[in-house]
């Protein structure tokens, strides 16, 4: 389903944040990291989705284009079969309409050479970015902004080396970032090996001390916005499970203490500092790619003094750390977020969940999100 509609109903009792639920196909108007740059060879074009949106993807001399991956002709899509016949174009398997990667005029067409419509007509085009080895499309209408103001402190600083993977969940992006940022669900880590492995104190949940404010907004201009969450410091770690005052579990009195700082940012990617161990850090997005289905791209980082050091730290992400902890911990992570699709798929969800305490930092999200968000994807852009 690549739809993108809520049911009028849910949004007439939706209060507060009724932008972010209207949001079910991503924010318009962002910075998305679509592939790792190992991903696109020189002239070897692939296909990505985007808030719904097909677009193909091409480096040509070292530099990465965009665009919409649709002929103005008949709306087939190129990638269906290939065929470029001249370098920095492409051209339509059906009819031979031929396009310039750079700009998208239509350029040519084989079959009809004295057409018109050569030189009058484009397909879209997308801005695009390689960065800390990720290929970032800006998905919208408006002048793109820098894209600092898409991703998280930190991120594009000198020297922090990034490594990780990318992969699909079956379930809406606003479901990963939520479990993503969510204090309660360390529950579902409690037996993680990484946990285990790594000699990590992870309590069972946070019992908050009061109801008042525990997050704290950042709205940088012209940089990025989010919100950490303090429960970390305003709240009370509860490391032994009871039922009718009986313990019945325990968490994990570990030596190690990570995870001090947590932060959830515009248009939705995660930082955790420190993570999984003290010197390293997690970035992790959650693509929107239709309206039930997310990228799910995680990215560790560590800061180094020489790419001699950065190819070290990245060859450890591959050797350790995928298994150990993007894999052995974040695991559970999908499973929650595609187990908790059924409920919200029909967007019931949003009116019949009932939140406690320690998920004010999720609605305070929600909160952010709809203030400060660039634009809404809607069925009609794509």
């Amino acid at each position: 389903m690549l739809g993108g509609s809520v049911d009028p109903a849910v949004l007439e009792r939706v209060r507060g944040w009724r932008p972010y639920v209207e949001a079910k196909l991503g924010f318009r108007n962002h910075w998305y990291p679509a592939v790792f740059a190992r991903e696109l060879a020189e002239n070897a074009p692939v296909e990505v989705m985007l808030l719904g949106e097909r677009i193909l993807l091409n480096r040509l001399d070292g530099v990465v284009y965009g665009i919409r991956n649709r002929c103005l002709h008949r709306g087939v899509r190129f990638s269906q079969r290939l065929e470029c016949y001249k370098k920095g174009t492409i051209t339509c398997w059906y009819h031979a309409f031929t396009y310039d990667w750079k700009d998208g005029t239509l350029v040519d067409i084989i079959t009809n050479p004295n057409s018109a419509l050569i030189g009058a007509r484009k397909i879209q085009t997308y801005s695009v970015r390689e960065a800390k080895g990720l290929i970032f499309v800006f998905v919208g209408d408006i002048d793109p902004p820098d894209l600092s103001a898409d991703v998280p402190p930190g991120f594009l600083d000198e020297g922090m080396a990034i490594n990780g993977k990318r992969r699909m969940v079956k379930s809406n992006w606003r479901l990963g970032v939520e479990n993503g940022f969510d204090a309660s669900h360390i529950f579902i880590h409690k037996h993680s090996k990484l946990v285990v492995r790594n000699d990590i104190a992870l309590p069972l949940g946070f019992a908050p001390i009061s109801a008042g404010d525990n997050t704290r907004e950042v709205l940088g201009e012209p940089g990025p916005k989010g919100l950490y969450d303090l429960l970390g410091e305003k709240s009370i770690p509860v490391f032994e499970g009871a039922i009718g005052g009986e313990p019945v579990i325990e968490g994990n009195f570990g030596a190690k203490k990570v995870a001090d700082n947590i932060s959830i940012w515009l248009p939705g990617v995660l930082k955790v500092d420190p993570w999984p161990q003290e010197g390293m850090n997690q970035f992790e997005w959650y693509i929107p790619i239709d309206a039930t289905t997310h990228c799910y791209l995680q990215t560790l980082g560590r800061m180094t003094a020489s790419e001699e050091e950065a190819a070290s730290f990245r060859r450890e992400v591959d050797e350790k750390w995928v298994d150990l902890a993007l894999d052995g911990f974040n695991d559970d992570d999908v499973w929650a977020r595609e187990a908790t699709e059924e409920f919200y798929g029909d967007d019931r969800g949003w009116i019949e969940e009932r939140l406690f305490e320690t998920d004010m930092a999720i609605v305070e999200w929600r909160k952010l999100a709809s203030r400060h968000n660039r634009g809404i994807q809607r069925p009609e852009h794509l």
